[in-house]
């Protein structure tokens, strides 16, 4: 998952698939603003066939926490 995920996120930020990790934060290390951030999300959403609660995607600041994230409404 970490490597489709940074297929979209390249597809919203300009960084270098390679230099993108679990740790890596949205805002702080890959530049998104909360458009880019929301729209992404959009894009996962259909991707991944997921409903994102609104109020609790503000939590998920790194990839890690957006794969932890997908893979919990995926096996909800």
């Amino acid at each position: 998952m970490l490597n489709e995920l940074k297929e979209v996120i390249c597809e919203y930020v300009e960084v270098e698939p390679e230099n993108i990790t679990e740790d890596s934060r949205f805002v702080e290390d890959l530049g998104f603003n909360s458009y880019d951030f929301m729209s992404m999300v959009g894009e996962l959403e259909d991707r991944y066939d997921i409903e994102v609660d609104e109020r609790s995607v503000i939590q998920v600041k790194t990839v890690g926490d957006a794969i932890t994230y997908i893979k919990s409404l995926q096996n909800a």
